[in-house]
């Protein structure tokens, strides 16, 4: 398997090009925001998202300058949201640094996220990409109804996996189908192209959220997330889902009921982990996991082979294969 940095080589350049983008789409004339900028700045991702939109406008031809929008709007959305769900969560850290919440107070980081979703909404218009602009406000919504749909759902612990797939359709890939999208609108690529790269994207968002379930449950080594940490904070997972749907009435109260009311209990989570398993809970989200895989292969491999075409083959493995 490549690694991260291998993946990037085709967009190398582009991806040294972003950095004075997105820092431009940040900057603000009032002290404290910039200081904030700064810091959320100083202390990046891997960046999968804007490689994503770029691999997928290099596919087609030579990076223009509508796919370095693309990629600013969408790491600027990504990180609103961020900064937003680390108020909501009460969360102190975030990539091993401390939260804007942490270092701000909460109403900062509310603002901060707010500044955040409205520089790319401006940056979109000042450039005149409406269709971006399109693209990406159909993900916030997708994202904002997954959230909401997730909290609704899960007080009564007993949603399907038909709710399941599309609570992370909307939450999680939505975000990754738009940079995909985006990026083939910005190459100028026709509806139909721009489909099957959103659609894509899709595919490869799925993925790496059912991975993301099973690292709860211990598949993987080193993946740097406490086995039953989804369970402690009440979170339906995959593995959960399926579990509860397979096991008999006695034992589906006693699971609940962990969840529920004992989910702090390490003794307690530690069993209901040894239980999904035993069910067939993780065997069986890893072989859903492995059909979106090849969905989203199937998909790539419509469009004509290269060099951008490969990494985007090779992200796809890394989300189903990496170890945290």
């Amino acid at each position: 398997m490549l690694t991260f940095d291998e993946l990037q080589r085709p967009i190398a350049a582009e991806m040294k090009a972003f950095e004075p983008h997105f820092r431009e789409a940040m900057r603000s004339k009032v002290a404290l925001l910039d200081r904030v900028m700064h810091y959320i700045v100083k202390r990046k991702g891997k960046q999968m998202r804007p490689m994503f939109t770029l691999l997928s406008a290099r596919q087609f031809g030579p990076v223009q300058e509508s796919a370095f929008v693309a990629a600013s709007l969408i790491e600027l959305l990504h990180t609103a949201t961020l900064v937003h769900d680390d108020v909501v969560d009460d969360a102190n850290m975030r990539r091993g640094f401390f939260s804007i919440n942490a270092l701000w107070k909460n109403k900062i980081a509310v603002l901060v996220g707010d500044y955040l979703l409205s520089r790319g909404l401006l940056l979109a218009i000042d450039k005149g990409e409406f269709e971006l602009l399109r693209i990406v406000s159909h993900a916030v919504r997708e994202m904002s109804e997954g959230e909401l749909l997730q909290l609704e759902k899960t007080r009564g612990l007993n949603f399907s996996e038909e709710v399941y797939f599309d609570i992370i359709r909307k939450k999680t890939a939505s975000l990754i189908a738009a940079c995909c999208a985006s990026g083939a609108s910005a190459a100028g690529r026709s509806a139909d192209e721009v489909e099957r790269m959103r659609q894509f994207g899709e595919f490869t968002g799925i993925a790496f959220q059912i991975k993301d379930d099973l690292f709860d449950y211990g598949s993987g080594q080193d993946t740097g997330k406490p086995t039953g940490l989804d369970i402690k904070e009440k979170k339906l997972t995959l593995p959960l889902i399926h579990a509860l749907r397979n096991v008999d009435a006695r034992d589906r109260r006693w699971m609940v009921d962990v969840v529920k009311n004992k989910n702090e209990d390490d003794t307690a989570v530690s069993r209901l982990v040894q239980k999904v398993t035993a069910v067939g809970g993780i065997a069986h989200a890893n072989q859903r996991m492995l059909e979106y895989r090849d969905k989203a292969l199937n998909v790539l491999h419509t469009f004509e082979k290269n060099d951008a075409r490969d990494a985007l083959e090779g992200l796809v493995h890394l989300t189903v294969e990496r170890k945290k």
